[in-house]
């Protein structure tokens, strides 16, 4: 029997998160093998089971090119989830991620690998903040405002130097990046923004300029729901992970329902002669439905339910919150027997009921386990 000779291991990998970007994906490998060529690397494509068949695209070229891999990843999303999985996937020293849309500038990824390489820096990232570096033309006003106040909380809160945290273009050494691995929120959407939260000890971070380029095919998945995302995140990290990024979401749809709460209970008590007790009832029934919707929208979005399922996952809903709205609602008729102020009696029965329902909501109605 013949031996045949071990194909070296990979330097690098380069994970590239898609959902939908079947018709990018060809080029961008292309670029890729043009940009690192001499380079020992490999690609993973990390797809969210695409409607456009990008995983089977992915996965026909990887039967070309053993330098190709493709994970795809189904009833679930964020490129926050998928970057970590292309991350602990990979057994090279050195770990990237960038778009598979073009926009990002493969043309400096040697650079950015040669100052691993050299231990010069622990994370290099490719910056459009920086002298050199221009987001002008890749992004829309409104892309462009929503990355200029993403990138300014960022920096109030974790005040990093460093000037692009909003970037999904960068490497890093693999070793830090599994140590964290596991304090990583998979469901935000700028990951390097976690990773430089989360890292126990400072990084060396180096930033090479680039341009983003615009988009030459597919959408953007940049939209209000990202923005949330980061969001939660910075509010997870801030409470030094104590409170999970989905109750932050869950806690901030119940901040609305209790205004829809209070809106219908004064409605109830001006607008009707009936008891309090029972505009309270009133009140969190309809409380229930409009947080039971957003929150099916935003917080679970990832599980969301659609159609047919929507009915049952809403009467379900109901069920499992039943406890938190009768201790709601017994703790509001007490504070309101006790001092007679009726949105005093209001917040305290949703706070008390809060945490119950997120929990049951979690495991039983978007069936999540964290």
């Amino acid at each position: 029997m013949s031996e045949t000779t071990p194909l070296p291991a990979p330097e690098i990998t380069l994970i590239l998160p898609t959902f939908n970007e079947r018709k990018n994906l060809v080029e961008m490998i292309n670029r890729i093998a043009f940009a690192l060529s001499g380079v020992a690397w490999e690609v993973v494509v990390v797809d969210d089971n695409s409607p456009d068949g990008t995983s089977a695209l992915a996965k026909d070229l990887a039967q070309h090119d053993t330098r190709i891999r493709c994970i795809r990843r189904v009833n679930r999303r964020g490129l926050a989830g998928a970057c970590i999985e292309g991350f602990l996937s990979s057994s090279a020293p050195i770990v990237g991620v960038m778009d598979a849309d073009l926009q990002h500038d493969e043309s400096i990824l040697p650079r950015m690998l040669s100052l691993l390489q050299s231990g010069q820096a622990d994370l290099v990232v490719g910056s459009r903040h920086v002298n050199g570096g221009s987001a002008t033309e890749g992004f829309s006003v409104l892309r462009a405002g929503m990355s200029q106040l993403a990138t300014w909380l960022a920096r109030r809160v974790f005040r990093p130097d460093v000037a692009d945290m909003m970037s999904g273009f960068f490497m890093m050494k693999r070793a830090p990046l599994e140590a964290i691995a596991p304090t990583l929120n998979p469901s935000g959407f700028k990951i390097l923004a976690d990773i430089l939260a989360s890292s126990p000890r400072s990084l060396r971070v180096a930033e090479i300029p680039y341009v983003f380029r615009p988009r030459l095919a597919g959408e953007s998945k940049l939209d209000g729901k990202v923005a949330l995302d980061f969001v939660g995140l910075l509010l997870n990290k801030i409470t030094r992970g104590i409170i999970p990024a989905r109750f932050i979401f869950f806690a901030i749809v119940g901040g609305t329902g209790l205004l829809v709460h209070l809106a219908t209970l004064l409605l109830a008590l001006d607008g009707f002669d009936i008891t309090f007790g029972t505009a309270e009832t009133a009140a969190t029934l309809v409380a229930m439905s409009t947080n039971f919707f957003v929150n099916n929208m935003v917080t679970y979005r990832q599980a969301r339910l659609k159609g047919w399922a929507i009915l049952p996952g809403l009467l379900l809903f109901y069920v499992v919150c039943s406890v938190g709205a009768v201790t709601n609602i017994g703790a509001a008729m007490w504070v309101f027997g006790e001092l007679h102020n009726w949105w005093l009696a209001a917040l305290v029965g949703v706070a008390i009921a809060s945490v119950w329902n997120y929990t049951l909501s979690s495991l039983f109605v978007w069936r999540q386990t964290s």
